[in-house]
């Protein structure tokens, strides 16, 4: 059965463990731009992006140097009619060996094409995943979004805070 949710692969040289431990570090792959815990079980973040998107995910599942998934709790885009589309979809890691190399598999699973964000994101993902997550993973240093300052904490309502 073919699906249709956004994913996509790569190879790198180091390890399961080195790829696992990089992709809990969304602050240094995906945004500075994060309140909360992104590495551990249960924990619940909040990433924000501009005034494009505000999201909030909980990581719900962790397997060391195999599988972490995280599930989008709340969501809000600024460019789209249903400003809520990702609520209930999950970001999936899956981390294998192949050969003497290790291979990261990344799926928005329920980001589909029927959805009006799904361009920008396909090209976003692509990005953060294939470019920034690749690169922390082998050089060490990935390319986030940068922090915007004092804003980040203003534009972000009770129902958003944390603590």
């Amino acid at each position: 059965m073919k699906t249709s949710d956004f994913t996509t692969t790569f190879l790198v040289e180091q390890t399961p463990e080195e790829a696992f431990n990089a992709i809990k570090n969304f602050r240094d792959w995906w945004s500075e731009e994060i309140e909360g815990n992104t590495d551990k079980l249960n924990e619940v973040f909040i990433y924000h992006y501009k005034d494009m998107h505000l999201c909030k995910l909980k990581l719900i599942e962790m397997v060391p140097d195999n599988k972490l998934v995280y599930q989008v709790l709340d969501n809000h885009f600024s460019f789209t009619k249903d400003k809520s589309e990702w609520i209930n979809t999950k970001l999936i890691f899956k981390i294998s060996s192949e050969g003497d190399k290790t291979k990261v598999h990344f799926t928005h699973e329920g980001l589909v094409p029927d959805y009006e964000c799904y361009n920008v994101c396909f090209d976003a993902w692509t990005t953060y995943i294939k470019k920034s997550l690749y690169n922390l993973i082998t050089t060490g240093k990935g390319e986030p979004n940068p922090l915007e300052g004092v804003g980040f904490n203003a534009q972000i309502s009770e129902k958003w805070r944390l603590s």
